[in-house]
């Protein structure tokens, strides 16, 4: 089945090149900017295609990797062209929205939310490293298993989901992404407020943040985890939050990621009688 891609942004061009490297057939990208997809399309040694009716009638599966807000746009676009959608295979990659965003189509298309778990910053080398990405795909049930073929065939794992479900499903990924690097900067905003300057600041933080999520990785959660509330030291995060007071988010947030951690940790030293979170538990209710 050919594979056609409309808008030839990051996401465009890392899957094409993705799919191309793993023998699947790539007719080329329709893009708002002629450049965009002619780029797209050498990148990918596939075609510039000059109108979506073109690309349409082209290709078996289109790919809709625009930004969300113009997902739903495109779709009435398509179904409003002068070209024969039936039984085709239609498919976005947000990760909040859902595939009944193709519900309201006159024709007879097969819709589906393919999400990739991964960060894709750059269209020319978020490719290399993309066979890590997990996969998860919603969507209608006729041809599900034709969307999840391909992407185990190319090395990935892949998980369907419900469409109820999508929304916290992004967010839980926004948490070991996004929020993170919010995390990171505002400890180098407190590292700064103790006189660092930014690249001191950095030169401190990388090696423990680095090591830490290297740890993550491989021991998991609990093995991974050190610090104050995990040996139960409640006079030091006790100090923390009184240096903490003068900021209220700044206290939230510790706190409400402390208890978290007292979740972990109470669970890692459940069989061990010298732990008893119970007054770090206390210390930590807002």
């Amino acid at each position: 089945m050919k594979v056609g891609f409309i808008g030839a942004g990051k996401m465009g061009f890392t899957l094409g090149k993705h799919m191309t490297d793993h023998g699947i057939t790539v007719g080329g990208y329709y893009s708002k900017t002629l450049k965009s997809a002619m780029e797209a399309a050498e990148f990918t040694n596939s075609h510039c295609y000059q109108s979506l009716t073109e690309l349409v009638n082209g290709n078996d599966i289109i790919f809709i990797t625009v930004p969300d807000g113009q997902i739903a746009v495109m779709a009435d676009t398509l179904d409003r062209l002068d070209a024969n959608l039936d039984e085709k295979i239609i498919c976005h990659t947000s990760g909040a929205l859902s595939s009944q965003v193709f519900s309201g189509m006159d024709s007879q298309v097969y819709g589906y939310s393919i999400h990739p778990i991964y960060a894709v910053n750059s269209k020319t080398e978020s490719y290399i490293n993309f066979n890590q990405a997990y996969i998860t795909i919603e969507g209608n049930d006729a041809r599900i298993d034709v969307m999840t073929d391909m992407f185990k065939g190319m090395g990935h794992q892949v998980k369907i989901i419900s469409a109820k479900d999508k929304v916290k499903y992004h967010g839980a990924a926004v948490f070991a992404s996004n929020l993170v690097i919010g995390l990171y900067h505002k400890s180098m905003k407190l590292m700064m407020d103790c006189g660092f300057s930014e690249a001191e600041a950095e030169d401190a933080l990388k090696p423990l943040f680095e090591n830490n999520a290297n740890n993550l990785i491989k021991k998991g959660c609990a093995d991974a985890l050190t610090g104050p509330v995990e040996r139960c030291d409640t006079e030091t995060v006790r100090k923390h939050l009184e240096a903490l007071s003068k900021n209220p988010d700044e206290l939230d947030i510790y706190r409400l990621l402390s208890r978290e951690l007292v979740e972990i940790a109470d669970m890692k030293h459940k069989a061990s009688p010298d732990y008893d979170y119970d007054a770090m538990k206390g210390l930590l209710e807002p």
